[in-house]
């Protein structure tokens, strides 16, 4: 086989990559990387050269990869120049040093230490953390906090030791990303008050919880008594209560969306997780029903390769299924292990979802 000869075999995500070659998807740059056999040239997925020939093609994770084997890089789309795999380094360094911060940096710091511009790394810092700079910082501090509260003298300390400042939104921001106010987390959820309902949708039994900010779990399985315990053992020292009219229709609407796979989901949500897990839930979130994405490509999406071990674990932590699309996620060899409530639900719901995606092409 010559150096540029097309493999007789595809890889289990070439698929999906030659999907976003002809979209010419410029979220899947730095991604991967697409090389033209009959010209020797690697491009960018958002390359706007006439799309090549598919048995033509090759993918290769980074441009090194594509240049070990022969192949030049495109002087139109300039893959080297400026790409996101790039990007996703300079956007962990930043990572790094909001996390390392006494107190959040501005948007001004971080573009210079970056050396883009306020509006490009507002924008790609999103695009590959999933989180806007703030938002990140944000989620850092609040998993400070949750760290502090326990063994602080006292909430103010806490506040001030996690980087909260001392305007009168303080206890405001801290209460948003707790799902409680600072002294009852302090206090394991003491006197917190969690609304909760069980009932029966097509994937088995569900129950459904919600704390004052928004829907807090979302539980399958098959006995409803051992989902009561999980609530239990998440809120141990919560007042859990069961729903009223208000909230019956909250749940009526969860086991809607779940039953109708198209269904958009629209009510809040109560997320509690370390700032990895939320920029992996956040990532999550974004990858459109009816589609699948593999641990390492979610690893990549944000900005951490490396981590596919983290982000499977983040994946396992979700207490809110479906509602944040776990079950979306497969393995690299295209199997379905590996899903909090069970793999006949996970191939259920993907089922459920890629019948729906069919009927709306169709329409």
């Amino acid at each position: 086989m010559s150096r540029h000869q097309t493999p007789s075999s595809h890889g289990p995500d070439d698929d999906a990559h030659w999907a976003d070659v002809e979209a010419r998807n410029a979220r899947a740059d730095g991604l991967f990387f697409y090389a033209v056999r009959t010209t020797g040239v690697y491009c960018r997925p958002s390359c706007g050269a006439r799309t090549p020939r598919r048995e033509n093609v090759r993918f290769f994770a980074t441009a090194d990869e594509a240049e070990a084997a022969g192949f030049r890089p495109c002087k139109r789309c300039r893959p080297r120049a400026g790409s996101a795999t790039g990007h996703a380094e300079l956007m962990a360094e930043l990572c790094r040093y909001i996390e390392a911060a006494d107190t959040p940096p501005s948007l001004a710091q971080l573009s210079a230490k970056a050396g883009l511009s306020a509006y490009h790394l507002q924008r790609v810092f999103k695009s590959i953390v999933g989180l806007t700079p703030r938002e990140f910082a944000r989620a850092k501090r609040a998993q400070r906090l949750r760290g502090r509260l326990p063994s602080s003298s006292s909430v103010t300390t806490a506040l001030y030791e996690a980087g909260y400042g001392s305007s009168g939104r303080l206890y405001e921001e801290s209460a948003q990303v707790l799902g409680m106010s600072p002294k009852h987390y302090r206090q394991g959820g003491r006197d917190q008050r969690i609304r909760f309902g069980i009932g029966q949708c097509s994937l088995g039994a569900i129950l459904v919880a919600a704390s004052e900010t928004g829907v807090c779990a979302i539980l399958l399985g098959d006995d409803p008594d051992a989902l009561a315990r999980a609530l239990q053992d998440a809120f141990p020292r919560a007042e859990l209560i069961g729903g009223d009219a208000a909230f019956e229709d909250w749940m009526a609407r969860v086991i809607g969306f779940i039953d109708v796979a198209d269904a958009p989901f629209e009510l809040p949500l109560d997320l509690r997780g370390t700032a990895f897990q939320q920029r992996v839930w956040a990532a999550l979130q974004r990858v459109p029903p009816g589609t699948t994405v593999t641990y390492t490509e979610l690893a990549q999406r944000i900005g951490a390769p490396r981590a596919i071990r983290a982000v499977a674990a983040a994946c396992a932590a979700n207490t809110l299924a479906v509602a944040i699309p776990c079950h979306r996620v497969i393995r690299l060899d295209g199997s379905l292990a590996g899903y909090r409530w069970g793999v006949a639900r996970k191939r259920a719901l993907l089922e459920r979802e890629a019948g729906a995606s069919r009927r709306r092409d169709a329409a």
